[in-house]
């Protein structure tokens, strides 16, 4: 058993060493590309280690109070299976987890530390060289930004393959059976996706609590740019964009990279070569995606909005194609020394094929080349109403296309799988297929964010207005990757899931009959489990909402009261720069009237309400599966991974494209520089992008942990429901969640968290309506 162990995990752990040297090789790169003191500019250092010290600051907060919840966790995870395994399996499970959930946390955190560190080079890229006189390009900036996100991709399929790999060695060099690895290997991947859960949601509620306010307050009611410094929330804002989009998405994507090699190893049922192939293939794509990364490149000029999407994406599609087909052959290679069915291999190109369609669909629906982008800034003549309409729409026809790719998909690789013994099988490997190539994929996306930084640094440190056209193209470019990495994300989500699903139901010793949509258990279950995403992503749109209602208070407060030296207030500084610039762009506030606003205030807001508004929606992600599975039995519980799994699926693409909708209508409006020609339009656009903040970058990623993580826990908790052989017969067990359930509710009532009163009402005068 040790030996066939060490055979299935060399390749992950070869793989992942090249991976970390490769990493060795981009820092070395990032170390020799300038900051902004090397090129005469360092207020774009200063600007970079003040976002770096905020999410830090928010990281270390978040995890320790992660650290709390997965000791807990891991202590019920040993006691229930001290008392129904036996110690060894408690032992086992409960480390699993605990090593699950450390690899995760620490994704997010690297993730996090090397894109701070990467935007003000990116920055420093695109400016001029006050030294040496030579001037940024967009190819400069491209390249530092891609390879910061790079480091971050490859962190994340590194970690993910090592961490998955050892710990599958170690449970089977200690137990004899398969069924007893696997039961304990889903004990890692629950770790990996209760920190994802959490990161997502936190860094969702922290990002666009900050962007909301940021936008509402400085670009619609004070008529300032974007990244403006006398904005309070701008360093918050450019904060979130590294808690959120990049330590939750590599949290995020790193329990998907791990949840589809555990859920394809479970469904190979013992069978050696089929394990093999599922750990074989994450490190083939990981070779692959080393050799894409050096195809990433641009001769496109930066030419802010008015560039073209569609030729500036090939820059990096590029890359991911040459990726993809060299993982196709190589794909074929392990098939055929694995002496595997052909149809295995076609499950896996399926696998492939649907991530990149679902990618180029959501381009469509979300890159203002495209008419959908282009009819929500149309209805901006009529006002901000008719935006969220028509984006609404927009979000909902978008599911289209990427739902029947899934669905082809998982009938195409089912019936393949079958032909070739399992069509479980053949689903789980198609999700493993689509995911290989991660380490590319999770660049071209972390690429945003970094992107996303560097103009906001340009912005804040006054720099030329053409550095800011370049980081303006870089920054349209990183919207779109990061629209259609996340419709990836979902699609992803949605196979790996679905994985789980049947694992648990290959657990569960129970007749297909009994599972009949018919039953009324089994119903209850779907439309109970149908809910949960609305509930969760109700909780969370609230929580931006409360959050982002006390960032637009503290906001209003600066500008009225933020005073200097003389006495002139710092909305009287915003007055004075909006006139002057109107007849000469690059004038320069005298330092006597010069107001700096108080930041730390806005990032402090963001941190506390962030962490505390996490834990409902993430503690009932965690007991939703367990109250269903021990109170009514695994039926139930069958239904309700389904339910949630459809719906989850539908509301995540909706929100997700939606939101990116929203925020390239707004972005082309700046491309066709309405803010002049139709300022009405304008604002109207910024409204919707606002709405479609929270959508886009909070509920709906998190939408596809949730899926994932009812799967996973689900799955782990399986050999303890086996014994359900009707419902309600252990219903005492079950008490216990419902218990924790009620009581955490209450609590949270109590603490005034989950609550319907206005968040500023201490602060309103007595009629209600006026601000003290």
């Amino acid at each position: 058993m040790a030996s066939d162990a060490l055979m299935v995990s060399t390749p992950g752990f070869v793989a992942a060493a090249g991976a970390f040297l490769f990493i060795g090789y981009l820092y070395l790169k990032i170390a020799g590309f300038k900051t902004g003191a090397d090129i005469g500019e360092p207020q774009v250092d200063i600007l970079s280690a003040q976002i770096k010290s905020g999410a830090e600051k928010f990281l270390k907060t978040e995890y320790s109070f992660l650290v709390v919840f997965v000791i807990a966790l891991a202590i019920t995870l040993f006691v229930l299976f001290t008392f129904t395994e036996g110690l060894a399996s408690a032992v086992a499970v409960s480390l699993s987890f605990i090593f699950g959930a450390t690899l995760s946390a620490s994704a997010g955190w690297w993730g996090m530390m090397v894109a701070t560190d990467g935007n003000a080079k990116t920055t420093a890229a695109c400016a001029t060289d006050k030294q040496t006189g030579k001037k940024g390009t967009l190819n400069d900036g491209l390249k530092v930004a891609f390879t910061t996100g790079a480091v971050m991709g490859f962190a994340v399929v590194g970690l993910g393959l090592a961490g998955v790999s050892l710990c599958y060695f170690l449970l089977s060099t200690a137990f004899s059976s398969d069924d007893k690895v696997m039961q304990c290997l889903a004990g890692f991947g629950f770790g990996a996706s209760s920190i994802a859960l959490f990161a997502r949601v936190a860094g969702g509620i922290y990002t666009k609590a900050a962007d909301v306010g940021a936008d509402l307050v400085g670009k619609v009611e004070a008529g300032i740019d974007e990244d403006d410094p006398h904005n309070p929330a701008v360093i918050a804002d450019n904060v979130g964009d590294n808690v959120g989009d990049v330590a939750g998405m590599g949290a995020d994507l790193f329990e998907s990279y791990v949840g589809s090699v555990i859920a394809a190893a479970t469904l190979a049922a013992g069978d050696l070569a089929k394990i093999k192939l599922a750990f074989y293939l994450p490190a083939v794509g990981i070779v692959c995606s080393i050799i894409g990364y050096f195809a990433v490149n641009t001769k496109e000029e930066g030419k802010g909005w008015n560039v073209e999407l569609g030729a500036l994406m090939w820059a990096l599609e590029k890359g991911m194609y040459l990726a993809g087909a060299l993982f196709i052959g190589g794909a074929l290679g392990v098939n055929f020394v694995l002496d595997l069915p052909i149809e295995i291999f076609f499950c896996v190109i399926i696998g492939l094929l649907a991530g990149i369609f679902i990618g180029k669909f959501t381009e469509y629906f979300t890159s203002f080349d495209f008419g959908p982008v282009k009819s929500i800034k149309d209805r901006g003549l009529t006002g901000p109403a008719t935006v969220v309409i028509q984006g609404l729409g927009v979000g909902m026809i978008s599911c289209v296309p990427p739902v029947i790719i899934l669905a082809v998909s998982i009938v195409s690789t089912s019936a393949l799988g079958e032909r070739a013994g399992s069509a479980g099988y053949g689903v789980a490997i198609s999700a493993v297929g689509m995911l290989s190539t991660l380490g590319i994929t999770l660049a071209t996306d972390a690429y945003g964010p970094v992107a996303d930084n560097a103009g906001g640094l340009a912005e804040l440190s006054y720099l030329d207005k053409s550095v800011r056209a370049i980081t303006d193209s870089l920054d349209a470019l990183g919207n779109t990757t990061a629209a259609t990495g996340k419709g990836f994300a979902i699609g992803s989500a949605v196979l790996t899931a679905l994985s789980l699903l049947t694992a648990f139901k290959g657990k569960i010793n129970l007749a297909p009959s009994e599972y009949d949509i018919g039953e009324p258990i089994v119903l209850s279950g779907v439309l109970t489990g149908a809910m949960l995403p609305f509930l969760f992503a109700a909780l969370t749109m609230i929580s931006v909402g409360k959050a982002a209602a006390e960032i637009i208070a503290e906001v209003r407060y600066q500008f009225a009261n933020v005073t200097n030296e003389a006495g002139m207030t710092l909305g009287d500084c915003i007055r004075l720069y909006t006139k002057e610039k109107e007849h000469n762009e690059d004038w320069v506030c005298p330092a006597d009237k010069e107001v700096k606003p108080d930041s730390d205030k806005c990032v402090e807001i963001s941190t506390r309400s962030s962490v505390q508004e996490m834990i409902a929606p993430g503690a009932y992600a965690v007991l939703a599966p367990l109250v269903g599975g021990f109170l009514v039995g695994p039926r139930f519980l069958m239904g309700m991974l389904a339910g949630s799994i459809a719906s989850g699926c539908m509301l995540a693409i909706c929100m997700a494209n939606a939101g990116g909708a929203w925020d390239n209508a707004k972005k082309l409006c700046e491309k066709l520089g309405l803010k002049k020609k139709a300022p009405d339009l304008q604002k109207a656009c910024v409204v919707g992008d606002t709405v479609g903040d929270p959508f886009k970058d909070t509920s709906g990623p998190a939408l596809n942990i949730l899926i994932k993580l009812m799967s996973m826990v689900s799955l782990t908790v399986a050999p303890l429901l086996a014994d359900y052989d009707s419902d309600f017969k252990y219903w005492y067990f079950g008490s216990v969640p419902l218990a924790i359930f009620i009581g955490l509710t209450l609590i949270l009532i109590k603490l005034n968290i989950l609550t319907w009163d206005d968040p500023l009402g201490s602060h309103l005068k007595g009629d209600g309506y006026q601000m003290i």
